[in-house]
């Protein structure tokens, strides 16, 4: 039976298991200019010592102006490339396999003068009105995205995920809440993200999978649920996306109504049912800390890898302990296998 600490493998990315650092935004870019920093580099690689198979490296933005915050990461330029590359080849050297994900904030774009979205609708009644992008500036916004692909291959990752959740430029197409066009981009909601696959997978080696990661729910009023997630999944499976991460609603009004409780696993739910109606592998996410819950997820076929957020950001070395609380084999650090069980049995 699989369980957490099984080898993975698609297309041409192999895993040494199947515990995945999410993407979580560390604000941590402190002179503007988008570039990854020692704390980012002591970050990530401290994760792939701590026995991560998979890092993904946190939002990085196609844009300055498609930040969060100005003290976000970007790759709209060849000059943010190295100080990637350098922690990617780090994560490397011990094992870890690394993606990015690529984004747009769209209307949450705080420090942008001016947002932008597919209509102009504010996030919530403390945020600034953002401007309807034209057809032009929509088909210019795909080539942002081509080119930070491009640049993200080129400092080296194994695998890059697009960002289409938690209520960002892309999530802001997809979904009937937020996007009011009456153009071909409105006609068909799922058009702006097929456009970014596509454009992505031209850049990405063919071998090297995309991940798209969707939130399956929004738990709005007027919001879409998980069959409406399923059919435009559908259309991004067709577009050239290999996986789906699964993650669910956003912040503010995306998640104001109907929000989900805080219990553990409770967006599992959402990564089986597409995984199983589209027959294609999924990262759940979600309240997974507890390694036996997280080996059950594995286990019980609910999905093909798990994200460990908040727990990997208290314990950097989550990977290595939940191996030993599962007494499941893995390859501890030379240096720390002093603190750890000496055997351990399948």
């Amino acid at each position: 039976m699989e369980h957490l600490f099984t080898p993975y493998k698609i297309k041409s990315l192999e895993l040494k298991n199947r515990v995945v650092m999410p993407p979580m935004c560390q604000y941590s870019v402190f002179n503007k200019d988008g570039i990854a920093t020692d704390w980012h580099y002591v970050h990530y690689v401290s994760r792939a010592i701590g026995g991560a198979g998979l890092i993904i490296i946190e939002m990085t933005d196609v844009e300055p102006d498609g930040r969060i915050t100005d003290y976000d990461l970007g790759l709209w330029s060849d000059e943010q490339i190295p100080a990637l590359a350098r922690i990617i080849e780090a994560c490397h050297q011990y094992g870890a396999k690394v993606g990015i994900q690529i984004a747009h904030a769209g209307r949450k774009a705080e420090d942008a003068a001016e947002p932008v979205a597919p209509s102009a609708i504010p996030f919530d009644e403390n945020s600034k009105t953002p401007r309807e992008l034209t057809i032009d500036e929509i088909k210019d916004m795909v080539e942002k995205f081509r080119q930070t692909v491009a640049r993200a291959v080129k400092a080296g990752v194994d695998v890059i995920e697009l960002h289409g959740a938690h209520g960002y430029l892309i999530h802001e197409f997809q979904s009937a809440y937020t996007n009011k066009r009456t153009d071909e981009y409105g006609q068909d909601l799922a058009k702006f993200g097929k456009e970014v696959i596509q454009a992505a997978k031209s850049e990405m080696p063919a071998d090297m999978p995309l991940i798209m990661r969707i939130s399956g729910k929004e738990y709005v009023e007027g919001g879409y649920g998980i069959e409406e997630s399923i059919a435009f999944s559908k259309e991004y499976k067709a577009a050239g996306v290999d996986m789906f991460h699964v993650s669910a609603g956003g912040e503010g009004q995306i998640a104001a109504h109907g929000r989900p409780g805080t219990h553990a696993a409770y967006q599992v739910p959402l990564a089986r049912d597409i995984k199983h109606t589209l027959d294609v592998p999924v990262i759940a996410v979600g309240r997974l800390d507890e390694p036996a819950l997280a080996n059950a997820v594995i286990g019980n076929e609910e999905a093909d890898l798990v994200a460990v957020g908040r727990g990997m950001l208290r314990n950097p070395y989550w990977t290595l302990e939940a191996a030993a609380k599962l007494n499941k084999a893995t390859a501890y650090p030379q240096q720390y296998q002093v603190s750890f069980p000496k055997e351990r049995k399948e």
